[in-house]
């Protein structure tokens, strides 16, 4: 499929994909998707490269993060980073580093009046970044932090991820977290990063995007002094080992002081945005767990019914929220995707209870699949709240960029052709192809590790504590729930120091 978008006020085609091996033809202009709205006073630029911590050498995980963040978060050669701060401050202009497994992305926003001056200080970050070295030891230790104190520390929703991800992606580029490890970081030296960037950072690996009021000959401006300006090199595309297959139901526990269990669970999915079945699952998914919302059966089940916890949600591919936002980040593609369970924290004595209750619900999911009533109800929500997705010029275009990335149509526009075309029949069989409740990782995050994996090995009943009375048919159901059936082998769970976690 191809993708088309504006180039300097033209259609034009943009032939990409993950999947693709070779970046664009070095002796022709970069495609640049480009949304002008000429009534606008902002001016947004995302600059993206095909780079990630996939492209991380296994000694140095975290080579990319602290790339990024010295392009985003550093000095140039011509200006420090105090200097470029306070440069940008009177003119509420920003600008930031976004990175992933297999995207990073160089983010600016500016008013249009002073935008001469920040497209010069964008292409020095760039194209000449100052690798200065007490910019690369602030963002170095930044990164070990978010690691250390962060995710091992402090975030035990986020650590539990992580360790789903570990746990799925073992032996795999997708393995360690995108901010790298103690150890890989450790071992992470300025020259390192300079030849990195020299070799990645490169024509062939850029994505370009633009929207906003700028000026008609501002593609061509991006092309000659920022696009022209970076090294030729080749593509860096990598080859994807394949993900190893899981073996029934298989446990890692993440041995920490916690006040409350939080649990992640998941399988390898390889359906992503270029294929037909994601905008069923779409629906599937959304009547499922949709993020942060009580529309999801998960969430009215453990939270909204049985108060179990905050909150549970599902997601059929990678998830990372925007901030305070509840819609999902932009320019995180992915060649290899996931579907994921997320148990916000419950307490200690419901958190068996709970992890039985969402598998359940996953097998009903599959076995039962969606009502009419149902899958009418949540195909119309998804066909609104897709919309606040590109609430913003700079989400819109980040959109843009994705659907370039996958070679298909735009995203947002695809949703609202494919899903009203699609029936029930039709989702009920796409859950039927690609989720199923037998083979799961499952990651578990709690100060009673010891005690959790006793329980799962004993598989005896489990039934929940409410502070508050519940009606008869929640109880009728919590029988059938208190003794379902986990079937987990004790060979099959590991109980991990969460010391030991992310450090190589």
């Amino acid at each position: 499929m191809t993708f088309r978008c504006v180039l300097l006020g033209l259609c034009v085609v943009v032939a990409s994909s993950l999947g693709c091996n070779t970046g664009p033809d070095l002796d022709e202009a970069t495609p640049i998707i480009a949304l002008p709205m000429p009534n606008s006073p902002l001016v947004t630029i995302r600059i993206g490269f095909r780079v990630g911590s996939v492209h991380d050498p296994e000694s140095q995980k975290g080579l990319n993060a602290v790339t990024a963040l010295m392009m985003g978060r550093g000095g140039s050669t011509t200006l420090s980073y105090e200097e470029l701060t306070e440069t940008l401050y009177p003119w509420s202009a920003s600008l930031s580093a976004q990175f992933d497994k297999e995207m990073t992305v160089l983010i600016g926003e500016v008013h249009r009046d002073h935008l001469e001056p920040f497209i010069d200080i964008l292409r020095d970050l760039i194209v000449t970044p100052g690798f200065d070295e007490a910019d690369f030891s602030r963002n170095r230790d930044f990164l070990t932090n978010s690691v250390v104190s962060t995710l091992r520390g402090s975030d035990d929703e986020e650590l539990g991820k992580e360790t789903l991800n570990a746990l799925l992606y073992d032996g795999h580029p997708y393995g360690a977290p995108v901010n790298g490890t103690e150890e890989g970081l450790a071992s992470i030296a300025l020259d390192d990063v300079r030849a990195f960037h020299a070799s990645h950072y490169t024509k062939a690996n850029v994505i370009v995007g633009i929207a906003g009021g700028y000026p008609d000959d501002f593609g061509e401006r991006i092309q000659r002094e920022i696009v022209a300006e970076l090294p030729g090199g080749g593509s860096t595309a990598t080859t994807l080992p394949a993900v190893s297959a899981l073996e029934g139901r298989e446990v890692l526990i993440v041995d920490k002081e916690a006040i409350a269990t939080a649990i992640s669970i998941g399988f390898p999915m390889n359906v992503t945005r270029a294929d037909d079945d994601f905008y069923a699952l779409m629906v599937a998914n959304s009547y499922f767990g949709e993020h942060r919302t009580f529309n999801g059966l998960l969430m009215n089940k453990m939270r909204g019914q049985r108060g179990l916890n905050y909150g549970d949600y599902s997601y059929i591919e990678n998830f990372i929220q925007d901030g305070g936002s509840r819609l999902p980040l932009s320019n995180i593609p992915r060649r290899e995707q996931l579907f994921s369970i997320w148990i916000r924290p419950v307490p200690h004595h419901n958190a068996h209870f709970a992890l039985r209750q969402a598998i359940r619900e996953l097998e009903v999911l599959v076995t039962e699949g969606l009502t009419e009533t149902e899958f009418e109800a949540s195909r119309e929500f998804l066909l609104n709240y897709s919309k606040l997705y590109v609430q913003t010029t700079s989400r819109r275009l980040g959109y843009h960029m994705d659907s370039s990335v996958y070679g298909t149509e735009y995203f947002i526009d695809e949703i609202q052709r494919r899903l009203p075309a699609l029936t029930v029949t039709e989702v009920n069989e796409a859950i039927r192809r690609h989720l199923q409740f037998d083979d799961l990782a499952i990651a578990v995050v709690t100060s009673e590790a010891e005690v959790f994996r006793d329980r799962l090995v004993a598989n005896e009943p489990s039934p929940p504590t409410y502070n508050a009375e519940v009606t008869s048919e929640i109880e009728a159901e919590d029988l059938l729930i208190t003794s379902y059936d986990l079937a987990i082998h004790p060979e099959r769970i590991q109980v991990v120091p969460v010391g030991q976690m992310f450090r190589r």
